[in-house]
């Protein structure tokens, strides 16, 4: 279902944080950027990837990336897995999808028999200039950070 590919321009995009501040792309702009994409707050999946990447953070910044997460939940909802996990970076409140469509990431999935739609669990490494380095789409929730920071 993704659309783009590693050497694309990453759609800009504007969204709420937990504080109903504005987030951009554009703001990253000169900054390597970890965006990535989960279906849920307070899930067991989701929970062990933000940590994942919770732990790791000085990681990341040591290597010039931030780090923004995005999912359909509120901006409440945000303040409260932030709050309640420890949480250093900003996550986004995408609830009517139009960021992850524009990443080709949401779409219809099947679960248990069921279908539905939903985000389809997927980070994108950008690089400074806002180009697309790496796309992980099998995501390891529990090792996330060490998935990301290997290369």
């Amino acid at each position: 279902m993704i659309k783009l590919k590693v050497g694309d321009q990453a759609p800009d995009f504007k969204g709420k944080n937990r504080n109903g501040e504005e987030i951009s792309l554009s703001a990253y702009r000169g900054k390597k950027l970890v965006l990535y994409f989960y279906p849920k707050d307070n899930t067991s999946g989701c929970t062990a990837e933000a940590c994942s990447l919770r732990n790791a953070y000085d990681d990341f910044l040591e290597r010039g990336y931030a780090v923004v997460g995005v999912s359909p939940d509120s901006e409440k909802s945000h303040a409260g897995f932030i709050n309640k996990h420890g949480l250093p970076f900003p996550l986004v409140a995408d609830t009517d999808h139009a960021i992850a469509s524009s990443y080709g990431v949401w779409g219809e999935k099947k679960m248990y028999g069921r279908t539905y739609t939903g985000i389809f669990r997927t980070t994108f490494v950008i690089d400074a200039g806002g180009t697309i380095e790496r796309i992980i789409e099998k995501v390891d929730t529990k090792n996330h950070a060490e998935q990301l920071l290997q290369q």
